[in-house]
Order: structure tokens, then sequence, then C-alpha cells
């Protein structure tokens, strides 16, 4: 299966992402659209130059849409691995979302599984 690899760094966001998945609607859709039950916040990465290029492009590609619920933006999801571990990257429909910032979503909390810290280096392999 093809993929498209992103390179950036992990940094802390601002909460925004577990209150996101808490939804009891988010939570049913992950778990119907991926198959898991994702972990309650997600691994925010600071992409690199070329990874926002990639990203800008990518954005526009057809991936699984979840349907928000009034007053909220629909989030798109695309397959992906970090490391082998499954997990999907979500593109928040939000106006002026930040082009540098992937999203990471997945079973487990992926800090602790792959012993991340802010500023670690990742990758991230997305099946298209």
């Amino acid at each position: 299966m093809p993929e498209l690899i992103f390179l950036g760094k992990v940094f802390s966001g601002l909460g925004e992402g577990k209150k996101f998945i808490g939804l009891p609607w988010v939570k049913r859709q992950v778990e119907m659209k991926l198959g898991f039950s994702p972990y309650l916040g997600t691994l925010n990465i600071r992409l690199t130059e070329e990874g926002i290029k990639k990203k800008i492009l990518f954005q526009n590609a057809k991936g699984m849409v979840v349907e928000p619920q009034a007053d909220y933006c629909p989030g798109i999801l695309f397959r992906a691995y970090i490391d082998a571990v499954e997990c999907a990257i979500v593109f928040p429909q939000i106006p002026n979302y930040p082009n540098d910032v992937l999203e990471i979503i997945a079973p487990v909390c992926l800090r602790e599984k792959l012993k991340l810290a802010d500023g670690d280096a990742v990758i991230v392999a997305v099946t298209v």
C-alpha cells in the first residue's frame, strides 16, 4: 500500500484534541471508521517545511469524514503508523488551522508507548 511520509517534532498542544476525542459521537465514529477506540488525547507533531507542503497538498485527498454535531467542525481521518504502531492523522476542518501541525490519534497513548517527549523527531507514515 502506498505511503506518504511526514517528518516533524513532538510538541505539547492546548488540550483541545483531548476534548474533541472525548465527545461520544467522535469516539463512536472513530471506532466505526478506524476499528479502534481512541486514546483520550492527540499527539501533536510540528511539521518540517517539506511536511507542510505535503500536508497542504494532501488535505484535499479523500479520507474518512467524522461528521460533526451542531456547533462543531468535521475532521478528516487517514490511517497511519508511527514505528509500526497503528494510528491515524486527523485534519480538523477548522478555519485557519495551522499548516505546520499534524494531529495524531491512536488506540494507545503514543507518548508513553513510544517514549516520546517534546522535541523528539518522529516519522509518520500515512497510507494512501
